[in-house]
Parts: C-alpha cells; structure tokens; sequence
C-alpha cells in the first residue's frame, strides 16, 4: 500500500522501519537487502507469493488491492525507491521512543505496561497486538517479553538478568487486554479459541501434564549460569 500511494502521488522516495531478517535473522537475499526493499523482498518476506495467484471465484482482484504491488512501469516512471531507515541509523526501539518523547507528548500504556511484556511504549497502535505476540510463544515456545528483552539487551539497555526476570514473570501471560475485542473481531468465543490453539500446538515444543500444557523447554531459573 506505501508504494501504491507512492505512485499515485508522484512520491519518489518511501522508508520502511527496518529490515527483519538482517536485524533479527532470516533469509537476507542480496547485498542490499537490508538497505532497499524491491519487489523480490515483498514476495519472499511480506507476502509469500504473487497475490495476484490468489484471484478465484471468491476472491477478486480488487479484494487483494492492499497485497498488490504497483506495476513496474509505474514504480520505473516515478522513480520510486523504498529504503530502510535501520540502513543509515541503528535501529532500537527504545532509543526510537526516547526521541520521539523528547518530540511530542508521547502517551504510554495507561497500565504501565502492555500485556505479555514489560514495555510500556512499543506497537500500542493496534488491539489485536497483544494476541499476535501470544500465537508466537504457542509458536515458538518464547513470547513477546523474550523478543523484548532481547532487543533491549542486545542493544545494552538492560542486563541479561533483569531480561530473565522480566521473562519469568511476563513471557507466559494470556493477552488479558483487549481479548474480548480481539475474539468478536475473529468471531469466536474464547472456548474455540483455546481448543483451536491447543489443536495446533507444536508437540515437540509442548506437554500436557494434569491437564495442563508447559514447555518441554521452560527458562532457565533465575541466577542460573547458561
């Protein structure tokens, strides 16, 4: 969608925030991956596929306009060039939010921190946040305090330690705001949620045990030397 009102407004040059798989690991294409995002980008990271191969009885084109990339002739003729902003500054998302306070009355989570993490000022724009970053630690076994906290820790904000403890206490926690709001839009009641979640859950990452679903691989205990 940046590129299509790119093109439409003659906008020659678009930034993105950063490159996924060069900040946090993954497939990194070219030498300029993490510098210009092109179309080859979109298709492999953003999307997975052309949508326009999606178009059927039930799906028009138009249905798929937020997927579909400009034509090229239209990008070529506008010049449009899309970079990545973490290209030319270190990206972190907690020196982001110092600037953007230090610029702006900037209003923080109203409960002093956001559900599944002790971050009071990341991704606040979207209701749904909170869910997304719980489906990921049924995914993955690691939730959105862990993805903090590394972030934080890689970037010398806080320790290791305080990051751990931060995980034991937040990592696990149910998405407790907004979920109401968050099921009606998904049209299920929170009893087909969680028997859809549980039928999807990655065996070799979890156990039932007395009824209960845990890690195979919990956090290491506080002070424990890894």
């Amino acid at each position: 969608a940046p590129l299509q009102v790119a093109v439409n407004y003659n906008i020659p040059l678009v930034f993105y925030a950063e490159h996924g798989e060069s900040e946090y690991g993954g497939k990194v294409m070219h030498k300029d991956s993490n510098k210009i995002r092109d179309f080859a980008e979109v298709i492999e990271h953003q999307i997975g596929d052309d949508p326009a191969n999606w178009v059927d009885d039930d799906v028009t084109e138009a249905d798929l306009n937020p997927y579909l990339y400009p034509p090229m002739d239209a990008v070529e003729r506008v010049g449009v060039t899309a970079f990545y902003f973490a290209y030319f500054f270190r990206w972190s998302m907690f020196d982001n939010y110092e600037y953007v306070k230090s610029k702006m009355p900037f209003k923080t989570h109203p409960k002093g921190r956001t559900s599944g993490t002790f971050t009071n000022f990341d991704s606040l724009d979207d209701k749904i946040d909170p869910l997304y970053y719980y489906m990921q630690f049924i995914k993955f076994g690691f939730g959105r305090t862990v993805r903090d906290g590394s972030r934080l820790i890689q970037n010398k904000h806080i320790t290791r330690e305080q990051g751990l403890e931060y995980a034991h206490n937040y990592d696990a926690e149910f998405p407790q705001d907004n979920i109401g709001e968050a099921l009606d839009y998904l049209q299920l009641s929170r009893e087909q949620f969680d028997m859809i979640v549980d039928q999807h859950r990655n065996q070799e990452l979890w156990i039932q045990e007395e009824g209960e679903w845990r890690l195979r691989y919990p956090l290491p205990p506080l002070g424990a030397k890894v």
